[in-house]
């Protein structure tokens, strides 16, 4: 009887918990949802109220979003160093957003020392999660060998995975890359691209 109370009780307990993550999160949810609505009209007052303490409680959406809006300047001074900063923590939580950001700065040398192997480093972490805008930048990485050796069967499959989101210039693109391929190494790319794709549309979300 003793442990069947026991059990009752640790049941009880468990859901008691969920209920209280689920609620939290759904708190955490409409706070972040008022936080975009109000950066996306303008009122950076409100946005920086709601993403300022999600981000410091360890939230990567609400992190991305302070780290724009210090880079950007929009609400607060701007400040690229406080930008670097969050984006770092977003993306380091796989926002697939701020590690795409953070390789743009590394790549073009924004505010950052020009760093093309933490450029690839960030733009393949995005890349892998189906960010188009990093796989057409990774591909292109490949394409000049920046950050790493150059490399066209691996441009031609973050190209067409790009295009294949629909990117424009990667459309444009796709038939540049191809001719740089024998018939054996476009099959491999279309190969390789093909299990990319799946590993993507098969991968969970990362967890904000």
């Amino acid at each position: 009887m003793k442990s069947l109370q026991t059990a009752v009780t640790a049941k009880a307990a468990l859901l008691a918990w969920v209920v209280m993550i689920c609620t939290a999160s759904q708190v955490m949810g409409a706070d972040l949802q008022k936080g975009i609505d109000a950066y996306e009209k303008g009122d950076y007052a409100t946005a920086l109220e709601e993403f300022k303490p999600l981000a410091e409680q360890g939230y990567a959406d609400a992190q991305f979003g302070l780290a724009l809006m210090y880079y950007e300047g929009t609400g607060v001074p701007q400040d690229h160093k406080e930008a670097i900063k969050w984006y770092t923590k977003a993306a380091e939580q796989g926002d697939a957003d701020a590690q795409y950001s953070l390789a743009w700065m590394f790549d073009r040398g924004k505010e950052v020392s020009q760093d093309y192997k933490e450029a690839v480093k960030w733009y393949t972490k995005a890349a892998e999660q189906g960010h188009a805008s990093a796989q057409y930048n990774l591909a292109w990485m490949y394409y000049d060998g920046e950050g790493v050796s150059q490399n066209f069967v691996h441009c031609y499959v973050w190209n067409s995975l790009a295009a294949a989101s629909g990117h424009k210039t990667a459309i444009i693109n796709q038939e540049i890359v191809a001719k740089r391929l024998s018939s054996q190494q476009l099959a491999e790319a279309q190969q390789l691209a093909a299990k990319i794709q799946y590993e993507i549309d098969n991968k969970s979300p990362s967890p904000n």
